[in-house]
Protein backbone atom coordinates (compact mmCIF):
# COMPACT_ATOMS: atom_id res chain seq x y z
CA UNK A 1 0.00 0.00 0.00
CA UNK A 2 1.44 3.52 -1.26
CA UNK A 3 2.30 5.76 1.53
CA UNK A 4 -0.09 8.69 2.09
CA UNK A 5 2.74 11.25 2.19
CA UNK A 6 4.72 9.73 -1.24
CA UNK A 7 0.76 10.16 -2.90
CA UNK A 8 0.72 13.78 -1.47
CA UNK A 9 4.49 14.60 -2.77
CA UNK A 10 3.04 13.14 -6.71
CA UNK A 11 0.41 15.04 -6.45
CA UNK A 12 2.08 18.41 -5.62
CA UNK A 13 4.04 17.86 -8.28
CA UNK A 14 1.59 17.41 -10.93
CA UNK A 15 0.15 20.33 -9.91
CA UNK A 16 3.06 22.70 -9.91
CA UNK A 17 3.61 20.89 -13.39
CA UNK A 18 0.73 21.96 -14.29
CA UNK A 19 0.62 25.61 -13.03
CA UNK A 20 3.96 26.21 -15.06
CA UNK A 21 3.12 24.30 -18.19
CA UNK A 22 0.22 26.69 -18.34
CA UNK A 23 2.36 29.81 -17.30
CA UNK A 24 4.52 29.03 -20.46
CA UNK A 25 2.29 28.14 -23.33
CA UNK A 26 0.40 30.68 -25.15
CA UNK A 27 -3.55 31.87 -24.75
CA UNK A 28 -5.71 32.86 -27.73
CA UNK A 29 -8.70 35.15 -27.38
CA UNK A 30 -11.01 36.75 -29.30
CA UNK A 31 -10.37 40.09 -30.70
CA UNK A 32 -12.84 42.41 -32.30
CA UNK A 33 -13.13 41.68 -35.98
CA UNK A 34 -12.13 44.02 -38.77
CA UNK A 35 -15.20 43.15 -40.47
CA UNK A 36 -18.29 41.53 -40.50
CA UNK A 37 -17.21 39.01 -42.39
CA UNK A 38 -13.76 37.98 -40.80
CA UNK A 39 -12.60 37.78 -37.13
CA UNK A 40 -8.66 37.39 -35.80
CA UNK A 41 -7.07 35.97 -32.62
CA UNK A 42 -4.71 38.06 -30.75
CA UNK A 43 -2.24 35.89 -29.52
CA UNK A 44 -0.87 36.77 -25.50
CA UNK A 45 2.24 35.55 -24.46
CA UNK A 46 3.21 35.64 -21.01
CA UNK A 47 6.74 35.88 -19.65
CA UNK A 48 7.47 35.91 -16.29
CA UNK A 49 4.77 38.75 -15.13
CA UNK A 50 5.22 40.48 -18.31
CA UNK A 51 2.83 40.13 -20.80
CA UNK A 52 4.26 40.22 -24.76
CA UNK A 53 1.49 41.05 -27.25
CA UNK A 54 1.75 41.43 -30.91
CA UNK A 55 1.17 44.25 -32.89
CA UNK A 56 -1.86 44.14 -34.09
CA UNK A 57 -2.94 44.30 -37.89
CA UNK A 58 -5.11 47.19 -38.96
CA UNK A 59 -7.19 47.50 -41.64
CA UNK A 60 -6.13 49.80 -44.96
CA UNK A 61 -7.06 54.09 -44.14
CA UNK A 62 -9.91 55.36 -45.35
CA UNK A 63 -9.16 56.70 -48.98
CA UNK A 64 -7.90 60.16 -48.94
CA UNK A 65 -7.77 63.30 -51.00
CA UNK A 66 -4.75 63.00 -53.33
CA UNK A 67 -2.55 66.30 -54.37
CA UNK A 68 -3.39 69.31 -56.77
CA UNK A 69 -2.71 69.35 -60.43
CA UNK A 70 -2.71 70.86 -63.48
CA UNK A 71 -4.94 70.28 -66.22
CA UNK A 72 -7.93 72.15 -68.48
CA UNK A 73 -12.03 72.13 -69.20
CA UNK A 74 -14.24 71.85 -71.75
CA UNK A 75 -17.97 71.05 -71.44
CA UNK A 76 -20.22 68.84 -73.65
CA UNK A 77 -23.57 68.54 -74.11
CA UNK A 78 -26.21 65.81 -73.29
CA UNK A 79 -28.12 64.10 -70.50
CA UNK A 80 -28.76 61.76 -67.92
CA UNK A 81 -29.06 59.37 -70.74
CA UNK A 82 -25.34 59.95 -72.69
CA UNK A 83 -22.91 60.78 -69.54
CA UNK A 84 -22.24 58.06 -68.40
CA UNK A 85 -21.72 56.34 -71.89
CA UNK A 86 -18.63 55.13 -72.37
CA UNK A 87 -18.50 53.53 -68.40
CA UNK A 88 -21.83 51.73 -69.01
CA UNK A 89 -23.82 53.84 -66.90
CA UNK A 90 -26.82 53.94 -68.17
CA UNK A 91 -28.81 56.81 -66.72
CA UNK A 92 -26.70 58.74 -64.26
CA UNK A 93 -28.95 60.44 -62.11
CA UNK A 94 -31.12 57.47 -61.76
CA UNK A 95 -27.38 55.27 -60.51
CA UNK A 96 -26.79 58.19 -58.00
CA UNK A 97 -24.21 60.21 -60.06
CA UNK A 98 -26.16 63.04 -60.77
CA UNK A 99 -24.81 65.82 -63.44
CA UNK A 100 -21.60 66.27 -61.58
CA UNK A 101 -20.49 63.92 -64.00
CA UNK A 102 -16.86 64.26 -66.43
CA UNK A 103 -15.85 62.58 -69.87
CA UNK A 104 -11.82 62.02 -69.19
CA UNK A 105 -9.30 61.90 -71.41
CA UNK A 106 -7.30 58.76 -72.50
CA UNK A 107 -4.35 59.69 -70.24
CA UNK A 108 -6.89 59.76 -67.10
CA UNK A 109 -9.52 57.14 -68.37
CA UNK A 110 -6.96 54.23 -68.73
CA UNK A 111 -9.43 51.99 -70.56
CA UNK A 112 -12.17 52.56 -68.28
CA UNK A 113 -10.28 51.65 -65.29
CA UNK A 114 -11.30 54.84 -63.66
CA UNK A 115 -14.71 54.95 -64.26
CA UNK A 116 -16.43 55.68 -61.02
CA UNK A 117 -13.48 57.79 -59.76
CA UNK A 118 -14.11 61.49 -57.72
CA UNK A 119 -11.78 64.41 -58.93
CA UNK A 120 -12.26 67.79 -57.20
CA UNK A 121 -11.94 70.79 -59.99
CA UNK A 122 -11.35 74.24 -59.46
CA UNK A 123 -11.45 76.89 -62.56
CA UNK A 124 -7.88 79.01 -62.00
CA UNK A 125 -5.50 81.81 -63.58
CA UNK A 126 -8.59 82.84 -65.99
CA UNK A 127 -10.31 85.84 -64.06
CA UNK A 128 -12.49 86.21 -66.92
CA UNK A 129 -13.82 83.06 -67.36
CA UNK A 130 -13.70 81.76 -63.58
CA UNK A 131 -17.09 82.07 -61.91
CA UNK A 132 -15.65 84.59 -58.46
CA UNK A 133 -14.11 83.02 -55.42
CA UNK A 134 -13.08 80.10 -57.52
CA UNK A 135 -15.72 77.59 -56.60
CA UNK A 136 -14.49 73.62 -56.86
CA UNK A 137 -16.40 71.11 -57.86
CA UNK A 138 -16.99 67.27 -57.35
CA UNK A 139 -17.47 65.19 -60.19
CA UNK A 140 -17.19 61.41 -60.81
CA UNK A 141 -15.70 60.07 -63.99
CA UNK A 142 -18.79 58.61 -65.92
CA UNK A 143 -17.36 58.85 -69.55
CA UNK A 144 -14.27 58.86 -72.30
CA UNK A 145 -13.39 62.19 -73.93
CA UNK A 146 -11.73 60.73 -77.17
CA UNK A 147 -8.98 62.15 -78.91
CA UNK A 148 -9.25 63.69 -82.58
CA UNK A 149 -5.88 63.95 -84.08
CA UNK A 150 -7.06 65.57 -87.13
CA UNK A 151 -6.98 68.50 -84.88
CA UNK A 152 -3.83 70.08 -82.92
CA UNK A 153 -3.98 69.34 -79.27
CA UNK A 154 -3.69 72.84 -78.27
CA UNK A 155 -6.68 73.78 -81.12
CA UNK A 156 -9.56 71.76 -80.52
CA UNK A 157 -7.58 68.03 -80.14
CA UNK A 158 -8.15 68.90 -76.45
CA UNK A 159 -8.45 64.91 -75.39
CA UNK A 160 -5.34 63.96 -77.59
CA UNK A 161 -2.94 61.86 -75.74
CA UNK A 162 -0.76 62.78 -73.45
CA UNK A 163 -2.81 65.56 -72.48
CA UNK A 164 -4.96 65.40 -68.62
CA UNK A 165 -8.35 66.78 -69.69
CA UNK A 166 -11.65 67.16 -68.29
CA UNK A 167 -14.37 67.21 -70.80
CA UNK A 168 -17.24 68.05 -67.92
CA UNK A 169 -21.41 67.77 -68.44
CA UNK A 170 -22.66 70.91 -69.29
CA UNK A 171 -24.28 71.36 -65.86
CA UNK A 172 -21.03 71.09 -64.23
CA UNK A 173 -18.64 73.08 -65.97
CA UNK A 174 -21.08 76.24 -65.54
CA UNK A 175 -21.11 76.11 -61.88
CA UNK A 176 -16.96 76.87 -62.07
CA UNK A 177 -16.98 78.86 -65.37
CA UNK A 178 -18.93 80.95 -67.74
CA UNK A 179 -19.44 78.96 -71.03
CA UNK A 180 -18.60 81.20 -73.34
CA UNK A 181 -15.07 80.93 -72.00
CA UNK A 182 -15.04 77.22 -74.02
CA UNK A 183 -11.85 76.02 -72.24
CA UNK A 184 -10.27 77.21 -68.59
CA UNK A 185 -7.17 76.15 -66.66
CA UNK A 186 -8.33 73.88 -64.07
CA UNK A 187 -6.56 72.33 -61.03
CA UNK A 188 -7.46 68.79 -59.62
CA UNK A 189 -7.00 66.27 -57.36
CA UNK A 190 -8.43 62.34 -56.53
CA UNK A 191 -11.22 62.84 -53.83
CA UNK A 192 -13.23 59.95 -51.84
CA UNK A 193 -16.31 59.27 -53.16
CA UNK A 194 -19.39 60.38 -50.77
CA UNK A 195 -22.29 57.99 -52.26
CA UNK A 196 -25.63 57.49 -50.38
CA UNK A 197 -27.02 53.98 -50.02
CA UNK A 198 -24.51 51.15 -50.86
CA UNK A 199 -23.09 49.08 -53.66
CA UNK A 200 -25.15 48.04 -56.42
CA UNK A 201 -25.67 45.36 -59.22
CA UNK A 202 -27.21 45.04 -62.15
CA UNK A 203 -27.30 41.73 -64.07
CA UNK A 204 -28.02 41.32 -67.93
CA UNK A 205 -26.95 39.11 -70.47
CA UNK A 206 -28.32 35.35 -70.77
CA UNK A 207 -27.98 32.11 -68.57
CA UNK A 208 -24.26 31.62 -70.78
CA UNK A 209 -23.01 35.41 -70.56
CA UNK A 210 -23.51 37.05 -67.57
CA UNK A 211 -22.95 41.09 -67.71
CA UNK A 212 -22.73 42.66 -64.16
CA UNK A 213 -22.76 46.33 -63.57
CA UNK A 214 -21.38 47.90 -60.42
CA UNK A 215 -22.38 51.23 -59.65
CA UNK A 216 -22.72 53.80 -56.48
CA UNK A 217 -19.11 52.73 -55.44
CA UNK A 218 -17.81 54.90 -52.49
CA UNK A 219 -14.25 55.44 -51.01
CA UNK A 220 -11.89 55.11 -54.25
CA UNK A 221 -15.02 54.77 -56.43
CA UNK A 222 -13.16 53.07 -59.30
CA UNK A 223 -13.28 49.10 -59.45
CA UNK A 224 -10.71 47.18 -60.50
CA UNK A 225 -11.74 43.60 -59.17
CA UNK A 226 -15.02 41.49 -58.92
CA UNK A 227 -15.68 38.47 -58.14
CA UNK A 228 -19.03 36.51 -57.54
CA UNK A 229 -20.14 33.14 -55.40
CA UNK A 230 -23.24 31.17 -55.48
CA UNK A 231 -25.33 30.13 -52.57
CA UNK A 232 -25.35 26.73 -53.61
CA UNK A 233 -23.14 24.82 -56.42
CA UNK A 234 -21.08 28.27 -57.44
CA UNK A 235 -17.56 28.50 -56.11
CA UNK A 236 -16.02 31.78 -55.63
CA UNK A 237 -15.39 32.96 -59.77
CA UNK A 238 -13.37 35.62 -61.00
CA UNK A 239 -15.37 38.27 -63.90
CA UNK A 240 -13.49 40.05 -66.28
CA UNK A 241 -13.55 43.71 -67.38
CA UNK A 242 -16.05 44.04 -70.76
CA UNK A 243 -15.96 47.48 -70.59
CA UNK A 244 -16.23 50.79 -68.50
CA UNK A 245 -17.51 48.91 -65.03
CA UNK A 246 -19.67 46.24 -66.67
CA UNK A 247 -18.03 42.47 -65.75
CA UNK A 248 -18.57 39.68 -67.48
CA UNK A 249 -18.82 35.50 -66.34
CA UNK A 250 -19.90 32.43 -68.43
CA UNK A 251 -20.21 30.93 -65.02
CA UNK A 252 -23.86 29.56 -64.71
CA UNK A 253 -25.40 32.27 -62.37
CA UNK A 254 -29.02 31.26 -63.06
CA UNK A 255 -31.07 29.75 -60.01
CA UNK A 256 -28.55 30.96 -57.63
CA UNK A 257 -28.42 32.98 -54.70
CA UNK A 258 -25.51 35.14 -55.01
CA UNK A 259 -22.60 37.00 -53.25
CA UNK A 260 -20.40 39.75 -54.89
CA UNK A 261 -16.63 40.94 -53.35
CA UNK A 262 -15.75 43.90 -54.92
CA UNK A 263 -11.77 45.73 -54.40
CA UNK A 264 -11.16 48.96 -55.44
CA UNK A 265 -7.89 50.81 -57.03
CA UNK A 266 -6.56 51.51 -53.08
CA UNK A 267 -6.74 47.98 -52.53
CA UNK A 268 -10.03 47.79 -50.04
CA UNK A 269 -12.71 44.94 -50.56
CA UNK A 270 -15.71 44.76 -49.55
CA UNK A 271 -17.87 41.66 -49.57
CA UNK A 272 -22.04 41.62 -49.91
CA UNK A 273 -23.29 38.51 -48.72
CA UNK A 274 -26.19 36.82 -50.26
CA UNK A 275 -27.28 41.05 -52.08
CA UNK A 276 -29.01 38.56 -54.83
CA UNK A 277 -31.46 36.54 -53.95
CA UNK A 278 -32.26 33.09 -55.94
CA UNK A 279 -34.93 33.94 -57.74
CA UNK A 280 -33.64 37.05 -59.39
CA UNK A 281 -34.36 37.74 -63.19
CA UNK A 282 -32.02 39.48 -66.16
CA UNK A 283 -32.48 42.91 -65.65
CA UNK A 284 -32.68 43.84 -62.13
CA UNK A 285 -30.43 45.48 -59.90
CA UNK A 286 -29.59 44.93 -56.06
CA UNK A 287 -28.16 47.09 -53.38
CA UNK A 288 -26.00 46.07 -50.96
CA UNK A 289 -26.32 47.38 -47.54
CA UNK A 290 -22.13 48.34 -47.25
CA UNK A 291 -20.55 50.45 -49.14
CA UNK A 292 -17.08 51.84 -49.15
CA UNK A 293 -15.99 55.20 -47.16
CA UNK A 294 -13.44 57.40 -47.71
CA UNK A 295 -12.03 60.74 -45.37
CA UNK A 296 -14.21 64.19 -45.73
CA UNK A 297 -12.69 66.09 -47.96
Amino acid sequence: MASPFKTLSVTTLLLLAVIIITMLLPECHADEPFEKTSSIHHVVRRVGRRIVSPKLRHGRPPFKPGPWNQAHATFYEGGSGTFGGACGYEDVEKMGYGLNTAALSSALFNSGQKCGACFEIKCINSPEWCKPGQPSLIVTATDHCPPNYNLPSDNGGWCNAPRVHFDLAKPAYLQIADYKGGIVPVQYRRVPCQKQGGIRFTITGNPYFNLVQVSNVGGAGDVISVQVKGDDKLRWATLKRNWGQKWQTDAMLVGEGLTFRVRTSDGKTSTSWHVVPKNWQFGQSFESPKNFKGLPI
